[in-house]
């Protein structure tokens, strides 16, 4: 795929699986970021250093989407009318106005982005990522049956505005069972539960907009979010600060979540090439032990 976006990577690969990186981007246009209260504050919500967590994908055969724009400037994993994707709980907006903790973004003497600049930020930067994610699923599902699209995200463990106590270490989601084949979804399971982090599935975290929207199983597109809690490859403070965070990336803690992340994504990959990987996916101690 031609990409003429500077801001958008694009690496495409022959095997039948997409990790869309949609929140690890931090650029700002500085026309934007001088109407925010801080620089920190506009990146504090970042997925921090998924996209190093993932560099393995692309030699899986993986192709791997990524915005290095920050989704404070457009979130690109919301959907783009405007309607909440968890209506009755606390969320952020398309172009968000506030932090995960409620923390305003936006300077007194300014405003958050009004309709006409929300449409030209769509424009700019929502529509040619999920064109790219569009594009390169086409272009797989002409080679393959199926095709998997895998949302690869992180959060901070503790977030009390959006959700009660500690995150669990993976959190799936798959829009309650309607993104995705139940297999793949037991696929990814059986990883998880034979590592020693901790799991859940459809909890606080469904799947985004980009799960519900491309996740049609009946025509071979198969969609997957995973929500990591950040203490699995850093430092996670339980208060943090500009002075504290973003922490940075850990390269023994995080060669561990890299091994249970690797045998995800071939189970992927083999569900999508056989339709059945479930119980053949990773080689990692099938005995559970204590998370951290």
């Amino acid at each position: 795929m031609t990409n003429k976006h500077s801001w958008l990577s694009v690496e495409s690969g022959d095997a039948p699986l997409i990790v869309s990186i949609p929140h690890s981007g931090t650029d700002i246009p500085p026309e934007i970021e001088s109407e925010l209260v801080s620089g920190w504050l506009a990146r504090k919500d970042a997925d921090w250093w998924v996209h190093k967590l993932y560099d393995f994908a692309g030699g899986l055969g993986t192709t791997v989407i990524r915005t290095a724009i920050s989704r404070t400037v457009i979130d690109v994993n919301r959907d783009p009318s405007g309607k909440s994707l968890y209506p009755g709980q606390a969320t952020t907006e398309l172009c968000p106005s506030t932090t995960f903790d409620g923390e305003p973004l936006y300077k007194t003497t300014s405003h958050p982005p009004d309709s006409t600049q929300i449409a030209a930020r769509r424009l700019k930067y929502f529509t040619p990522y999920h064109d790219a994610i569009a594009d390169e699923i086409a272009r797989l599902r002409s080679i393959h049956e199926r095709v998997v699209l895998f949302e690869a995200h992180s959060i901070r463990s503790d977030v009390p505005r959006l959700f009660d106590g500690e995150l669990p270490n993976f959190n799936i989601g798959t829009n309650s069972g309607a993104s995705c084949a139940s297999e793949l979804q037991r696929t990814v399971e059986a990883v998880c539960d034979a590592s020693r982090f901790s799991r859940v599935t459809n909890g606080r975290f469904k799947g985004g907009w980009t799960t519900r929207h491309y996740g049609e199983p009946q025509m071979g597109v198969h969609a997957i979010q995973l929500e990591l809690a950040c203490r699995g490859y850093m430092d996670d403070p339980a208060k943090i600060s500009e002075a504290n965070w973003p922490a940075p990336y850990d390269e023994t803690r995080a060669g561990e979540m890299r091994k249970c992340l690797t045998a995800i994504l071939e189970g992927c990959i083999r569900f999508a090439d056989t339709g059945h990987a479930y119980g053949a996916t990773s080689q990692l101690s099938p005995e559970p032990l204590s998370a951290p």
